[in-house]
């Protein structure tokens, strides 16, 4: 199992160099990976009054600050993107970290506060289509290749977007969902790992080790082939302690977990806090 920070993309963590001292730090107490959110205003009410950072400049200042852990997003929002723009800044991330991305992907929300409030359609069953047809126009253009395309919502004239990203034959594609609606995670099966969430757990909260088994099982039966490398990642907010800690992801490891993503409650007012998470990094992944 590997172990990775998450934080969000406002708070303390609008800041660039916050967010640059967080991976350091991270990659100083032996982390493997720093993942961000990827926000607009995310609950316009409850974040009122918040800075927010843009998620990709975030991920450049923690990229250029660090050398060996991975930086990415979970998850970032594709059908608020032109793919050609996204492919470009997630090539650039890439050949800027030496091939350390790792790009979570979903549909992104609350649907109001971040679509409909910017004159977007709110239909999830359109957001579906673009977060499909956008993962695999990125695909194609992070190959190198020339990308010919005419679909339901982008079109695309024999075009080649240079340099293709430095991870061949891209970078490692982790789709969010929440389970158990079944869908996301059969998008999951298709690409390259799966992180979902729980409608009875919220972010922070670790889910039920029957419950993840059962996403493993079901993303598992759906995948076309077992051969290469797939994630399963999952995470919550682990107690203090080693021995505590090992008792809440040893459960989650047994049951197919890949990666722990360690996660400041969703309540409390802790999640977008520096000082709370900096804490939990300098103690150290609870490793296995």
């Amino acid at each position: 199992m590997r172990f990775s920070v998450n934080i969000p993309n406002f708070g303390d963590f609008a800041d660039a160099h916050t967010v640059a001292r967080t991976a350091v730090a991270a990659e100083q107490a032996g982390w493997d990976g720093l993942l961000l959110w990827d926000h607009v205003v995310h609950d316009k009410k409850v974040r009122r009054g918040k800075p927010f950072g843009d998620p990709w400049m975030l991920l450049t200042a923690a990229a250029l600050a660090t050398s060996r852990i991975k930086v990415g997003t979970l998850v970032a929002a594709v059908p608020r993107y032109r793919p050609e723009q996204l492919a470009r800044q997630v090539a650039t991330l890439d050949a800027l970290s030496g091939g350390r991305v790792v790009f979570g992907a979903g549909l992104g929300g609350p649907v109001d506060d971040e679509y409909g409030d910017f004159g977007d359609t709110v239909d999830r069953i359109v957001h579906a289509e673009r977060l499909d047809e956008g993962l695999d126009l990125l695909a194609r253009y992070w190959s190198g290749g020339t990308v010919d395309h005419d679909g339901a919502h982008f079109r695309v004239q024999e075009t080649q977007l240079l340099p293709a990203t430095a991870q061949q034959p891209r970078p490692p594609v982790w789709i969010g969902g929440f389970w158990p609606a079944r869908p996301p995670m059969r998008r999951a099966a298709r690409w390259d790992g799966a992180a979902p969430l729980f409608a009875d757990a919220l972010h922070g909260v670790p889910p039920r080790p029957e419950q993840f088994a059962d996403v493993v099982r079901y993303v598992n039966e759906h995948r076309e082939s077992a051969e290469g490398p797939f994630d399963f990642v999952v995470g919550g907010l682990t107690p203090p302690g080693k021995a505590a800690a090992l008792d809440v992801i040893g459960p989650l490891a047994d049951a197919g977990a890949t990666w722990w993503d360690e996660r400041q409650l969703q309540t409390g007012g802790t999640i977008d806090s520096y000082e709370a998470v900096l804490r939990r990094i300098e103690a150290g992944p609870p490793v296995l």
